[in-house]
């Protein structure tokens, strides 16, 4: 189970990592807005949902290393705010990232 787990993890990465480049440009990907709508529903919403629930993993697992050293908001923010506000604030077909980085 714990394998096929892995497996799913690291594809996802390796699929979400050209997309990432797609998601930080600042006019239509393809062009046609509604085709970037399209691709905003269909992949890069479900990746950034992912993205939410697997920082927040990560940000419960890094808590004995983070509490003593006092980022434990800072971590939070870059694992689980960030992507959050990627995926449910931003306007449908829209792939700049326009949060503002306050940390």
């Amino acid at each position: 189970m714990s394998g096929r787990l892995i497996s799913a993890v690291l594809a996802l990465a390796l699929v979400a990592t050209p997309l990432a480049t797609v998601a930080q440009s600042e006019e239509p990907v393809t062009g046609d807005r509604t085709t970037d709508m399209v691709l905003d529903v269909v992949v890069m919403r479900p990746l950034g949902l992912v993205a939410t629930v697997l920082g927040t993993a990560l940000t419960v697992v890094a808590l004995p290393f983070t509490i003593p050293s006092g980022s434990v908001g800072a971590s939070a923010h870059a694992l689980i705010v960030r992507p959050a506000e990627y995926t449910f604030k931003r306007p449908l077909g829209d792939f700049s990232d326009s949060s503002e980085d306050r940390y």
